[in-house]
């Protein structure tokens, strides 16, 4: 299905502050269906072999596999984040964690009916760049070794202004390298004091220009949008220095205030938290600022220049998404290696120890350290393909064996988004209006059964909220 998007229709609009109030409520990012809460606590070992090992077979040879390496390491702590990190700053701790993720990477390989063919490959963290150029190359090359590398491959990975060397920049470059995204977050001096990420704009202009003079042709600034004593003047000019740097594209993401989940959040005040009513007003105005820029909304929390190929894969109805987020690519099979990495296996999901010690303790037993996950069902997978097609695509088919469940559950959900002009809809699809563009995240949750069903039994899961 291919599907063609006016550059027009994502123009500046502006969006009624009641409809941003009433959706903003707490929705799923949706790089998985079923989501995360919903998963199961344990998974066996070997049912995960087996379904890994066959899809493997399937798809291996026509797609190739997508590897997510996850580094969890960094210096210091940046109290706004939510993902799984490690901080130190003894960096002795190099040399074990990659024996550790090559030891993974062969009890994988064991799994495997032939030499895997990399399509994708993406380095996130923690902080990759906290690993030494010679150690981050020792680790790829020797995952490499037994491995082909797809002809229309696409290697990527995060790095932190402060520490992205042009040594590591030129080591990743020379391994196939050509996408790296910044964490910039934001420029302003007291917000970076108090999310403690100090962070000079000097460094942002530094590392972009390094990344352009070795030859990469995709620059990634990721923005938060909702952090603490963050205003609209202040977040406004941190969003026009880096649109002057002239990214490829921007993750212009919201602050997700879990306390629950993340212990560095509770450093904060919550008093210094911008109100709801700032936060959609710092929303409305960095959209309105990137559109102005002609930077496109291609979808959840992503704006690219209309040369990017991620702009270009959404107007030709080939974006894809996954746990790394939005991509061009389209293969069936994601391996995760390292602490809390997700593998996605189509049919199935496996989400490693979260702890350093335990991810640890499995390999040193020849384990797989798969901690917990979930096997689709025959309902999971079609409304999977409904999710992936209206965040991917901006719109849907149904298929008619699925009528009664999409009758019985989402059709009054989509009665209702209608009515606020965000899609249209009839028994054979769903398309999202410009308008419902902007609210891809609730369209999505109409197809979400498992939450549908979960609200109707008054199940409590905790999300963070859409704006």
């Amino acid at each position: 299905m291919k599907v063609f998007f006016d550059i027009d229709s994502f123009a500046i609009m502006n969006i009624p502050s009641s409809l941003l109030q009433k959706y903003n409520v707490p929705v799923p990012r949706y790089t998985s269906y079923p989501t995360v809460p919903f998963w199961k606590e344990s998974i066996d070992e070997w049912d995960w072999k087996k379904i890994f090992s066959l899809q493997f077979a399937l798809n291996n040879a026509r797609d190739g596999i997508s590897l997510y390496l996850h580094l969890p390491f960094c210096e210091s702590l940046c109290t706004y984040c939510g993902c799984n990190k490690k901080i130190t700053g003894n960096h002795g701790v190099e040399k074990e964690y990659m024996a550790a993720i090559e030891k993974e990477w062969q009890l994988y390989l064991q799994l495997m009916n032939e030499a895997p063919v990399i399509r994708e490959l993406h380095l996130g963290g923690g902080t990759p760049t906290f690993f030494s150029p010679a150690h981050l190359v020792q680790l790829l090359e020797n995952i490499f070794a037994k491995s082909k590398i797809h002809p229309l491959h696409e290697f990527s990975f995060e790095g932190h202004p402060n520490n992205t060397s042009k040594e590591h920049l030129q080591a990743l470059y020379d391994l196939g390298f050509r996408r790296v995204s910044y964490g910039v977050q934001d420029n302003d001096p007291e917000v970076q004091r108090i999310i403690n990420r100090i962070q000079p704009i000097e460094n942002v202009q530094k590392a972009t220009d390094a990344a352009r003079e070795i030859g990469y042709h995709s620059v990634n600034f990721d923005l938060i949008y909702g952090l603490p004593l963050q205003t609209e003047e202040s977040l406004q000019k941190t969003i026009l220095q880096c649109i002057a740097m002239k990214p490829d594209r921007i993750a212009f993401y919201s602050y997700a205030h879990v306390p629950w989940a993340s212990r560095g959040q509770r450093l904060f005040d919550e008093n210094d938290l911008p109100s709801t009513e700032l936060k959609m007003k710092l929303y409305q105005s960095g959209k309105e600022l990137f559109a102005a820029h002609e930077y496109v909304d291609v979808g959840m929390d992503h704006f690219a220049l209309p040369t990017d190929d991620l702009f270009v894969a959404k107007e030709q109805g080939r974006l894809h998404r996954n746990f790394m987020g939005y991509t061009t690519q389209q293969t069936k099979l994601l391996v995760g290696l390292g602490v809390s990495s997700i593998s996605d296996a189509g049919v199935a999901y496996a989400q490693n120890e979260k702890t350093i010690h335990e991810y640890y303790a499995c390999l040193g037993q020849n384990q797989l350290p798969v901690r917990r996950g979930f096997f689709l069902s025959h309902e999971d997978i079609a409304f999977k393909k409904y999710i992936l097609d209206v965040s991917c695509k901006s719109q849907t088919f149904f298929a008619k064996e699925d009528l009664p469940l999409l009758n019985q559950y989402v059709f009054g959900e989509l009665n209702k988004l209608e009515e606020d002009k965000l899609l249209e809809w009839n028994e054979r699809g769903v398309k999202v209006t410009s308008l419902g563009n902007h609210f891809i995240r609730n369209v999505c949750r109409a197809f979400d059964l498992h939450l549908l069903r979960a609200q109707k039994e008054n199940t409590v899961t905790k999300f963070s909220k859409a704006i």
